[in-house]
């Protein structure tokens, strides 16, 4: 095993990119903020794209304040949200990759369902449905002739990889959220592939996580001022996969809630979970780090928050998201449920309006006033958090004894105590920056600089990063 060393994360989030750098040794671990740039998708006409060049300008203004910092850096690795690409023509993108709340996905749903049932599909690839899962976007791309000049995809980690380093590939544990890798042997699934009228010379090498891609190229390291080689690896590149790396379970019986603008609930297996039950409940078997799998249910996440809260700001209100929390902690009396899965609130707008009009559709009280609005959506989240843990510990056949929640929803005191209340277990929330840890230990260990399973990363995670606990109130 080496001496400590440092590595850069590149994480992408929906909202904003990061570059972190993580120093880590046998026995130590630590990171710290470079650079911070936001996420601002872009409508043109009617499609809502991800401006993916000014986040590749970000994460090259982060890497470059990283060199500064840590001139003897030793590799790069990119983490992102899953599901979206970019389509290829050689070595060039063809467009900005399209986002996956744009609503384009209709009628590709319909003829991936034409030509496969939901039922076999699941038994596939083990997915949760999904509107804009990949392969439903690749539908709609084909209906509308959009493949026709293409002769490659890349998903956002793997894309901004290829242009660090040159290299094509397609990291294993995003690649499983497309819908066309096979639950059963991890491979592209080519009968699959060919059905969907997919030219399969379209998808590049699977790899896992762990893997050296190359060293970065050297006209882009002379952009961010490197002096010497750094080393592109592949991590966990759905961030949800990097940060349950980051997860300190010291227990099989510890469930996960990463919690962000979208929040996955699950639990992690050895095996696939692929019964008629799981399918009916929408849980997804997606690829974990270390062949592991990650059994999970997506739910709408702080997104219902973040959009209410820009919704508030356009109409000129403002305010101060602690302290509108901390008056929602203080809310008496009914607190309206919702289904904050329900499908009206999946794209940009109105949030508020749009819950008030399910609650008027549902026959629910409205939440009457600003502070109702947000101690209902967090108690809704608290519940749906019980719910899908409950299920997911019943399908798989598993006990859930505490419950950990990372990411920037383990910031929000509010939902993890609601959460504890809900499910009527410990709580421990913690490590906020859970994707970069994991995209940085995942570095390390391929740099020699940790060794061991995930569990040991896991320990040294728990003893670097003390998480909060919260009690079930009495």
């Amino acid at each position: 095993m080496s001496a400590a060393g440092t590595v850069a994360a590149v994480d992408f989030g929906a909202s904003s990119g990061r570059v972190m750098l993580g120093h880590v040794g046998h026995n130590e671990l630590s990171i710290r903020s470079v650079a911070r740039f936001p996420n601002n998708p872009v409508r043109i006409a009617d499609r809502l794209h991800w401006n993916i060049l000014d986040l590749y300008r970000g994460a090259l203004g982060g890497l470059r304040a990283a060199v500064r910092e840590e001139p003897t850096l030793c590799s790069v690795a990119v983490d992102s949200w899953a599901v979206d690409y970019a389509l290829m023509r050689g070595d060039r993108m063809l467009g900005n990759p399209v986002h996956y709340r744009d609503e384009r996905t209709v009628a590709g749903v319909r003829a991936v369902h034409a030509e496969i049932s939901p039922a076999d599909l699941y038994g596939r690839n083990g997915l949760q449905f999904l509107p804009f899962n990949s392969l439903y976007q690749l539908a709609a791309d084909g209906l509308a002739g959009n493949l026709n000049g293409a002769d490659g995809l890349l998903l956002i980690p793997d894309l901004i990889t290829f242009w660090l380093t040159g290299e094509k590939v397609a990291e294993r544990t995003n690649a499983s959220t497309t819908g066309l890798v096979n639950v059963a042997d991890g491979q592209w699934d080519e009968d699959l592939i060919t059905r969907l009228g997919l030219p399969r010379a379209m998808f590049p090498r699977l790899v896992d996580a762990g893997s050296r891609v190359g060293p970065v190229q050297a006209r882009v390291m002379a952009e961010f001022g490197a002096s010497r080689t750094i080393e592109a690896v592949t991590v966990g590149s759905h961030d949800t996969a990097s940060a349950v790396v980051a997860v300190p379970m010291t227990s099989e019986t510890a469930a996960y809630i990463s919690s962000g603008t979208w929040s996955l609930a699950g639990v992690e297996l050895a095996a696939p979970v692929l019964s008629d039950a799981s399918r009916a409940a929408n849980f997804t078997n997606e690829a974990g780090v270390d062949g592991r799998v990650r059994y999970l249910r997506n739910v709408m996440g702080l997104w219902l928050l973040s959009e209410s809260m820009r919704t508030w700001e356009q109409s000129g209100t403002s305010y101060d998201l602690p302290g509108l929390l901390a008056q929602a902690g203080v809310v008496t009396g009914q607190v309206t449920i919702f289904d904050v899965d329900d499908p009206g609130f999946l794209t940009p707008g109105d949030m508020p309006t749009r819950i008030r009009e399910y609650c008027i559709e549902h026959d629910l009280q409205p939440p009457r006033t600003h502070v109702d609005l947000v101690r209902s959506i967090v108690e809704s989240l608290a519940a749906a958090y019980a719910h899908t843990l409950q299920l997911a510990a019943e399908l798989s056949g598993t006990r859930v004894s505490v419950v950990h929640i990372v990411g920037g929803g383990s910031q929000n005191e509010l939902l993890c105590q609601l959460t504890a209340n809900r499910t009527g277990l410990t709580v421990l929330a913690g490590p906020v920056e859970a994707t970069a840890i994991g995209n940085v230990l995942v570095q390390a260990r391929v740099q020699g600089l940790v060794t061991g399973s995930l569990e040991s990363l896991r320990a040294l995670v728990a003893r670097a990063f003390a998480p909060r606990q919260y009690d079930p109130a009495t």
